[in-house]
């Protein structure tokens, strides 16, 4: 079992910052792709970014290309999200997911089904 914790959401205006974490128990963090995703009020889960188990490796969603970037710690258990340049439409709640399937490339890690763990998300409120 892994349990995950977000933590660093809150309220921003637009074109601001906030980096969001998500620290992982167990020893096997290493083992695991990481990934974020965000469901907004009335819409389904999207998926933002995923990391591969190195941290080698990331894919976004266009949607956040060039101002998201994930991160993770292997020696710390977490992974992060650094969000610039927030718009409205960032607006949500963000979920950290945990893998443990091994699939070729990144790609197949935007579907939330090839995740077996999930935290319990953080509210990120972005004002205009």
């Amino acid at each position: 079992q892994v349990q995950l914790v977000e933590s660093g959401g809150g309220l921003v205006q637009a074109g601001g910052s906030l980096r969001l974490s998500c620290a992982a128990s167990g020893r096997t963090f290493s083992s695991y792709t990481m990934g974020w995703f965000r469901q907004a009020p009335g819409k389904e889960r999207e998926f933002v970014a995923t990391i591969s188990r190195s941290g080698g490796n990331t894919y976004y969603a266009d949607s956040v290309k060039g101002r998201f970037t994930i991160s993770r710690d292997n020696a710390k258990n977490t992974v992060y999200l650094q969000m610039n340049s927030l718009k409205p439409e960032d607006t949500a709640v963000y979920y950290c997911a945990a893998s443990t399937y091994i699939y070729y490339g990144l790609a197949r890690y935007r579907d939330g089904s090839a995740y077996d763990y999930w935290g319990q998300g953080t509210q990120v409120t972005v004002s205009s």
